[in-house]
Order: structure tokens, then sequence, then C-alpha cells
């Protein structure tokens, strides 16, 4: 299930990182239907973001991802 979730987890980041790919790429291109294509990337970056946040938290919720703790550093 950890598996599932970290793959879940990629996925949604790549996802994101495409999007603003595409976006820049209509950034640059500079037409109208550019900028109409270049909103709706930036749209589906922010749904994805939220997703991705909504994800973490339902797993972390669910036990199936925790944090980590600093370890102090070991004096010689």
């Amino acid at each position: 299930m950890e598996s599932l979730i970290r793959l879940l987890i990629l996925g949604v980041l790549v996802g994101i990182v495409v999007s603003l790919g595409s976006a820049l790429f209509h950034l640059s291109r500079g037409n109208e239907s550019d900028s109409r294509k270049m909103a709706r990337a930036l749209t589906i970056r922010i749904t994805l973001s939220l997703v991705l946040f909504a994800l973490l938290i339902i797993a972390w919720y669910m036990g199936l991802i925790s944090p980590h703790t600093m370890q102090p550093a070991r004096s010689p």
C-alpha cells in the first residue's frame, strides 16, 4: 500500500512539473490562443497541487506515511 501511495504522489508531482512546462511553452509563444492554453495549464497545476496536498493529509491521517524526526548529532 505504501508503494501505491508513493507512486501516486510521484505521479502527481510529475503532472505538476509537466503542467508548468506546458504553461512556460505557451507563455513563450505569445498568441492569444496560447494565452488561454497557458491559463488552462496553470489551472491544472493548481488543481494538481490541491490534490497532492489532500492526498498527503489523507495518507498521513490513515497512517500510510509518517514524518521523519531529526536525530541529534552525536558528540565524539
